[in-house]
């Protein structure tokens, strides 16, 4: 395979943070740095997305499924190792990640596309079209931070799925909001994705997603990569792990 038909290249990646439940400032002066327990999230994964392909990751709570989604992104920066996105464009579908809480969902829109890249002019030509799909109706000019998680999740997708990207990374955001927009987005989602240049990254515990959507799914589990493969394969063998755990 030629390297420009690689969208995404995740090289012996590490990322690692500390665990500041029981940090105190006041004990503890302001020498965080060497104070809490480390935490080792993402343990020397590796692989590569090929341009156009649907990936799937999934794993158990805490196997460092969303922290190498985020690394990916841009939010985390790897402790070791290295990630390439041999020069497309990104965004992260993610819940509590990316919006400015104290501005209003219109604002919201706006700050979202300027930090994807968009201008201010391709960004109001694409304004009503989000506004309609979020269906927040007057909220949309009400704080991000009065929005329940399903507003929140609605805002989100709609932003996404309408601002495309070269690359998306999808965190679990299907599974959030009422049945008939988490059916609507569903359907979306898979005409996205259609598009074969179209490469995407989706974090999930549904088989169903998994299976339907994905050309390859990634088993993460305790930081490390336990097995990847067809998604019905993997899943099968994921589901049957998680009965005996």
């Amino acid at each position: 395979m030629e390297k420009d038909e690689i969208a995404i290249t995740v090289k012996d990646l590490h990322v690692y943070y500390r665990d500041m439940n029981r940090f105190s400032l006041k004990k503890n002066g302001l020498k965080g740095k060497g104070s809490g327990k480390l935490f080792k999230a993402v343990k020397g994964v590796s692989f590569e997305v090929p341009k156009g392909q649907i990936l799937g990751i999934t794993g158990k709570n805490g196997s460092g499924k969303s922290t190498l989604l985020r690394a990916i992104s841009g939010i985390f920066s790897p402790d070791k190792g290295s990630i390439n996105l041999h020069g497309n464009s990104i965004s992260l579908l993610s819940i509590g990640v990316g919006f400015q809480k104290r501005l209003t969902g219109y604002e919201n829109i706006f700050l979202s596309g300027l930090l994807l890249g968009y201008s201010k002019e391709e960004i109001e030509e694409k304004l009503d079209e989000i506004i309609e799909f979020s269906e927040l109706g007057d909220f949309i000019y009400k704080p991000v931070r009065s929005y329940s998680s399903g507003m929140h999740s609605k805002l989100a997708f709609s932003i996404t799925a309408i601002l495309e990207t070269d690359i998306m990374l999808i965190d679990e955001v299907l599974s959030v909001g009422d049945v008939r927009f988490k059916q609507k987005s569903y359907n979306k989602m898979k005409e996205l994705i259609s598009q074969d240049d179209r490469t995407v990254v989706i974090v999930s515990h549904s088989t169903k997603t998994l299976v339907e959507l994905c050309d390859k799914v990634i088993w993460l589990h305790e930081g490390v990569i336990r097995d990847q493969g067809d998604p019905q394969t993997i899943m099968t063998e994921y589901e049957d792990f998680m009965k005996m755990d």
